[in-house]
């Protein structure tokens, strides 16, 4: 039904917008009380400029504020929250602490509402539609691969000896090392079907997995192994890690990028300052420019009751909550809701 709401996955209070229920999604992940939300809401104004044809999913864990949720539903997200998942310490011990909050990324598996979803992390930005992507053969998982010429994969031996798999035939795999590795992909961005029983070898999985290599890239390298097998790489330009602009320009045509991923250091549009290491690239600039322009663009707002809502600034905090949650529902745009048990 068209009034259909969508419940969190918990006991919780939890924000959700009256929808029509779509067989496809796009979906963020969201945890904490930082500027990731800043990224989310110009990720769900930078689809609605591409004219999407699907509604943006956010899996938020239970730290992401009220304040924050409000945000995100009065930008036509649907908001879910997801309980956390904490993989086994072996999995943890060497990564960084960032990766310890992203393997409940895999809670999206569980959004059996859909029957398919392309993922998108909160630093990343829509510039074309790509709702094709959905039309894309069942049964793979589709993403891009990476490039390991960057320092973070300095532990590695394709790092050591100067092999990326963007450019294989530039510096050849040695055989002393024994077969060439397998491709391996950004999880930054990816197509997949959700799926309880994959969800449900995903944890078993990660209970009985060996740590990875030090530093591990966390829920990245897990993914890559678990779906290897039906992995299949797509072009950079759904997923444009900005190292590739200076390790591999030869493969980038910057005009035909649909998907841009603000994934190197300093290159944060929120808080990018431009100091960092290659940040002063004119096409950096430009990049963050163009993420800035979509975030201040106020037509692009899903809900239009700026008005009635900043009349309500300076309330106290509960009753500013309340309020705020009333004008929204009187627009149409989301219900308050107490959500059922998981169990």
């Amino acid at each position: 039904m068209a009034s259909d709401l969508i419940n969190a996955t918990t006991n919780t209070i939890g924000l959700v917008k009256a929808a029509s229920l779509s067989s496809r999604a796009y979906v963020t992940f969201l945890a904490g009380t930082g500027d990731y939300v800043k990224g989310v809401v110009s990720l769900a104004k930078g689809l609605r400029k591409v004219r999407t044809a699907y509604p943006l999913v956010v899996a938020v864990l239970p730290n992401v504020p009220k304040e924050h949720r409000i945000i995100l539903v009065s930008q036509g997200c649907i908001v879910r929250e997801i309980e956390p998942v904490y993989p086994p310490e072996n999995q943890t011990q060497f990564a960084r602490a960032y990766f310890d909050i992203t393997y409940s990324k895999l809670r999206i598996w569980e959004f059996v509402e859909y029957s398919k979803m392309i993922y998108l992390d909160g630093d990343i930005q829509v510039y074309e539609n790509i709702d094709h992507l959905f039309d894309m053969p069942d049964g793979y998982f589709y993403a891009v691969m990476d490039c390991f010429c960057e320092k973070t994969w300095s532990h590695s031996p394709q790092y050591q000896i100067g092999y990326c798999q963007q450019c294989p035939d530039k510096v050849q795999w040695p055989a002393r090392l024994g077969p060439r590795p397998p491709l391996y992909f950004n999880t930054g961005m990816f197509v997949y079907q959700p799926s309880l029983s994959t969800y449900d070898d995903l944890l078993k999985t990660l209970k009985i997995t060996p740590p990875t290599c030090v530093p591990s890239f966390g829920d990245q390298d897990f993914l890559n192994m678990f779906f290897r097998d039906i992995y299949r790489p797509i072009p950079a330009v759904y997923n444009l890690v900005l190292a590739m602009l200076w390790c591999h320009p030869e493969n980038i045509e910057l005009d035909k990028v649909k998907v841009v991923h603000y994934c190197a250091t300093g290159s944060k549009p929120w808080s990018y300052t431009g100091e960092e290491e290659n940040m002063e690239r004119e096409d950096i600039k430009m990049l963050v420019k163009k993420w800035w322009d979509i975030y201040n663009d106020e037509s692009l707002d899903y809900s239009r009751r700026t008005t009635s809502i900043a009349a309500v600034e300076g309330e106290a905090e509960a009753d500013r909550v309340d309020k705020l949650m009333a004008v929204l529902s009187e627009a149409g745009v989301v219900h308050y809701i107490t959500t059922p048990s998981a169990t």
